[in-house]
């Protein structure tokens, strides 16, 4: 799993023109884009949950947990993009929907289980992600 983390002021992910998850401004929030390969379990997504929620990248290095920051997870299998040949992405290291949804469900499951305050895009869904990004500030996460 790869989790694009970005500390931000504000975000909001919107599908068909409604907004499904927001963190309103405030002082601070993580956008977490999520990317799940072949070889991922319900494990490193609680782990990675974890390590999120401990991250000491918000202001005077505290985490999410120190303060009860919001969290937005989205979906974001593009994270395993290989541009290494030609100038066309492929995608074979991302995981089918299959397999990713519930591993995607699972982090949020586990933010949710340790007092996260989670909004989430919808998973397979054509979406808009705006946001603020405060900073900047972006962490890549992996197992």
């Amino acid at each position: 799993m790869r989790i694009l983390v970005q500390r931000v002021t504000s975000a909001r992910v919107t599908v068909a023109g409604d907004i499904v998850g927001e963190i309103r401004p405030r002082s601070q929030g993580l956008l977490a884009l999520v990317g799940v390969t072949h070889d991922d379990d319900a494990v490193k997504a609680q782990r990675l949950a974890e390590k999120l929620w401990a991250l000491r990248i918000l202001d005077d290095e505290r985490s999410a947990s120190d303060i009860g920051a919001p969290i937005l997870v989205i979906s974001q299998f593009t994270l395993y993009g290989n541009t290494a040949k030609g100038r066309r992405p492929t995608w074979n290291a991302a995981a089918p929907g299959a397999v990713a949804e519930p591993l995607v469900d699972a982090f949020s499951a586990k933010l949710t289980a340790l007092g996260a305050q989670v909004q989430t895009g919808v998973f397979g869904a054509d979406m808009q992600v705006e946001l603020v990004n405060d900073g900047p500030v972006t962490v890549l996460l992996e197992l």
